[in-house]
């Protein structure tokens, strides 16, 4: 059981992780930390947070673990590799990946877990920046009810629409199911915002009508005033958005799905990845759409100088 003091270690304090970490601190949990790049979680230290030299070190110290990392690669090296998580820590550790990740991997973690008596939840989060900061994720969980219920104070902490939806790997399923429909809902957002300016429209009034009704989304709401501001520091990477879109879509093609919005978002976004702006977040998909419209205006110009003769 999670108790007030149960030491929590953290691996992985990037644009999402710190704040989930921050906001356990605040909550007065003891916290361990273990990042690549030890400065990226200086704020953390200096609040009191312990800091641990490897991920054994941080798995043999900790009663609860929770990373938040890159990609399957890295959960995998975490938790399945030479001195990860799973060789280290102590029986009756509650352990809880909440990167974005594979759902077989997921149940592979969590067979080999059961196997040392550790126990495991798989636990993507949606809601961004914005959510980490404010306590507010969506936490879409997979495992054991139990163990759901022992950790559900630390959960409480990080957001508010906390679900169970199954077993191991139920959690990741369920995080393909948020990214395959925020996919295909960017592109509308941007391709919106292209046609209020080509309408000669004010894209914030237009945004002010439209948000609250039937168009409604966190995209619309969150990211597109962002898009219109010019702000395009990451809440999500464009670069974990194609991870997680890959996933989506090998995931859905094994399962014999066709998931055409997906196939094109991710390839919209592979081409902003290209054009540089896979460190930027996701809102940065809407300089792809602007500059397809300045060169649909030079070709328009074109014809119709052609046409005049």
């Amino acid at each position: 059981m999670v108790s007030a003091e149960s030491v929590v270690g953290l691996v992985g304090t990037g644009v999402m992780g710190k704040s989930m970490a921050r906001n356990l601190q605040k909550s007065g949990y003891p916290i361990n930390v273990f990042t690549r790049t030890k400065e990226k979680a200086q704020a953390l230290l200096e609040n009191g947070a312990v800091w641990k030299k490897s991920i054994s070190q941080l798995a043999n110290d900790s009663d609860v673990i929770i990373t938040m990392v890159g990609y399957p690669s890295d959960v995998e090296q975490i938790y399945l590799g030479q001195n990860g998580i799973i060789e280290n820590a102590k029986e009756g550790t509650y352990v809880i990946d909440m990167t974005t990740s594979k759902p077989a991997l997921a149940e592979e973690i969590a067979r080999q877990a059961a196997e040392r008596d550790i126990h495991v939840l798989d636990a993507p989060v949606s809601g961004g920046d914005i959510g980490a900061k404010n306590g507010t994720l969506a936490i879409m969980a997979g495992g054991e009810q139990d163990v759901f219920n022992d950790v559900m104070p630390l959960f409480e902490i990080m957001g508010d629409n906390i679900i169970l939806q199954g077993e191991a790997g139920a959690g990741q399923h369920t995080k393909m199911v948020n990214q395959i429909a925020i996919a295909s809902n960017m592109i509308g957002v941007c391709e919106a915002i292209a046609y209020a300016k080509e309408a000669g429209l004010n894209p914030s009034r237009v945004l002010d009508s439209i948000s609250t009704g039937a168009a409604g989304s966190f995209s619309l709401s969150k990211l597109a005033p962002r898009m219109l501001e010019g702000d395009f520091e990451p809440g999500f990477y464009v670069k974990h958005f194609i991870k997680d879109m890959t996933i989506a879509l090998e995931s859905a093609r094994e399962m014999g799905l066709t998931t055409p919005g997906l196939e094109l978002s991710l390839k919209l976004y592979q081409d902003l990845a290209v054009k540089g702006e896979n460190d930027s977040g996701t809102q940065a998909l809407i300089k792809l759409f602007e500059r397809n419209s300045r060169v649909s205006d030079d070709e328009q110009a074109t014809r119709e100088e052609n046409r005049l003769g």
